[in-house]
């Protein structure tokens, strides 16, 4: 995409992350299980430059990553993440490339929730279409 590019990915992924930070729903999760800041920012702007730039810069595993905090997770979580990442990609990145980097996010996360909650003896657990359905009933 010509409107991503490393140096803005090297500003945004910072950036989101402080807001990551800051936000009481999330937050304490991610400052939790986060030893060393600096260093995961390189790993997740390196992230973002493989899924968004073909760059292979990457070298782990998101699932595996996200299984070892399974217990303090929730589905609501990735939709607490992904509004984040929308008002931050809004703000610094230009439109096009908003729209792709939360189109991005998006499939990411349901990837994420997938992973995390789909169980075979329980279809509908992970699903959004679930969880907006017990929001409606609740």
């Amino acid at each position: 995409m010509d409107q991503i590019e490393e140096a803005a990915l090297a500003r945004l992924i910072p950036a989101f992350y402080d807001r990551v930070r800051a936000d009481p729903h999330i937050g304490p999760l991610f400052d939790d299980a986060v030893d060393h800041w600096p260093a995961h920012l390189e790993k997740l702007i390196a992230f973002w430059s493989s899924v968004m730039l073909t760059t292979g810069r990457y070298k782990g595993s998101p699932v595996t990553a996200h299984l070892k905090h399974k217990a303090r997770i929730t589905p609501a979580m990735f939709d607490r993440w992904l509004v984040i990442w929308s008002a931050t990609t809004d703000e610094l990145m230009p439109p096009d490339a908003a729209v792709a980097l939360q189109a991005k996010a998006a499939r990411i996360a349901e990837s994420l929730r997938l992973a995390l909650f789909f169980r075979l003896d329980d279809p509908g657990r992970g699903r959004p279409e679930a969880s907006l359905h017990s929001s409606i009933k609740g």
